[in-house]
C-alpha cells in the first residue's frame, strides 16, 4: 500500500528542473550500488528464494533512494508496492522502481534500470531513469522535453507500421488467464503487421526506446505505475503519442497501454483492437 503525504500541497519549494537533476543524483547513487551486485547468475531453487533474491536488491537500492528522495520533498507520499496500480490520491507522491528488471539482474542479464518519478494530482511532472550497464540516464520534465545525457529525445518519423519495431512487456509473473491470452493474440496481430516484435521486460527499457526513436510502438495490457510512468512522460515529451490499445486517453486505471510515434499510432490500435 503507498504510504500517505503527510500534506497535499503541490507547489514546489525548488524548480522542477532543480528537483529532477537533484533526482538523477540519487538514481545514479542507487544505480550504482546494484552495479556492485551484478554478476554472476544468483541461483535460486524455490520461489521463496527467487522473491528473497529480489527483495535483496530492492532493499538495496531504496536504502539510497527513499532518504534522498525524502529529502527533497519530505511532504511527498511514496508507493512501496512497486506493482501497484490505479490512480493515487491527491497530492504529491514519488513512484519508484528500485530495480526495474530485477529478474533480468539476478540472470546476470544486461537489461536492466532504477527508476524514480514524482507524480502531482496523478500526473508525472519529472523522471529519472539509470541504465548502469550503459551509463545512460534519461530524463524528463513536463513541458521541458525528454533527454539522454542532456541530448534531447524524438521518437520515430515511422509511419508505415509494416516498416516497424514494435514491443511488448508482460506486465506481472502472476497475470490471471484472460490477460496472458490476450497478450498472446495481439503479439500475433503485431507479428502480421509490423516488421519486427520485441517481446521481453521491462517495460520502461522499451518506452526509453520508443522516446529515442529506436521502437515505434510499445504496448502492454495491465501494468503497475512504476512500470509505465517513467515511460509515459519520457515518450509524451519526445513527441510520441500515449493512449490505451482502443485509442482512448490513458491513465494508471486504464486496462491497457499504448506509446507509439505519431505516424504508426492509429495503425497500431487498429491492429491491437482486433
Amino acid at each position: 500500500m503507498p504510504e500517505a503525504p503527510r500534506t497535499t500541497g503541490a507547489t514546489a519549494t525548488a524548480s522542477d528542473a532543480d528537483l529532477l537533476a537533484r533526482t538523477v543524483i540519487a538514481v545514479r547513487e542507487a544505480a550504482s550500488a546494484l552495479r556492485e551486485r551484478f554478476g554472476d547468475v544468483v541461483p535460486y531453487r524455490t520461489r521463496k528464494e527467487l522473491m528473497s533474491a529480489l527483495a535483496g536488491n530492492d532493499d538495496t537500492a531504496l536504502g539510497i533512494l527513499r532518504p534522498a528522495l525524502t529529502r527533497l520533498r519530505p511532504d511527498a507520499g511514496w508507493v512501496e508496492d512497486e506493482l501497484d496500480g490505479g490512480a493515487l490520491p491527491p497530492g504529491e507522491w514519488w513512484v519508484v522502481d528500485p530495480a526495474e528488471g530485477n529478474v533480468n539482474h539476478l540472470h546476470a542479464l544486461p537489461e536492466w534500470a532504477v527508476t524514480a518519478t514524482l507524480v502531482r494530482e496523478n500526473r508525472p511532472v519529472l523522471t529519472a531513469v539509470h541504465v548502469p550497464l550503459t551509463g545512460e540516464t534519461y530524463t524528463a520534465l513536463a513541458g521541458g522535453g525528454a533527454h539522454l545525457d542532456g541530448r534531447s529525445l524524438r521518437v520515430s518519423p515511422t509511419t508505415d507500421l509494416g516498416l516497424g519495431l514494435v514491443a511488448t512487456s508482460q506486465a506481472r509473473p502472476d497475470e490471471d488467464e484472460e490477460v496472458v491470452r490476450r497478450v498472446g493474440s495481439s503479439i500475433t496481430a503485431m507479428l502480421f503487421d509490423a516488421l519486427v516484435v520485441r517481446t521481453a521486460v521491462p517495460a520502461t527499457l522499451h518506452l526509453l526506446n520508443v522516446a529515442a526513436g529506436r521502437i515505434d510502438a510499445f504496448w502492454q495490457f495491465a501494468g503497475a505505475r512504476a512500470d509505465l510512468l517513467p515511460g509515459a512522460l519520457l515518450v509524451a515529451e519526445a513527441g510520441g503519442r500515449i493512449s490505451d490499445a482502443e485509442g482512448r486517453p490513458w491513465t494508471p486505471r486504464s486496462e491497457s497501454f499504448l506509446a507509439a510515434a505519431p505516424g504508426v499510432h492509429a495503425q497500431a490500435v487498429d491492429t491491437l483492437s482486433r
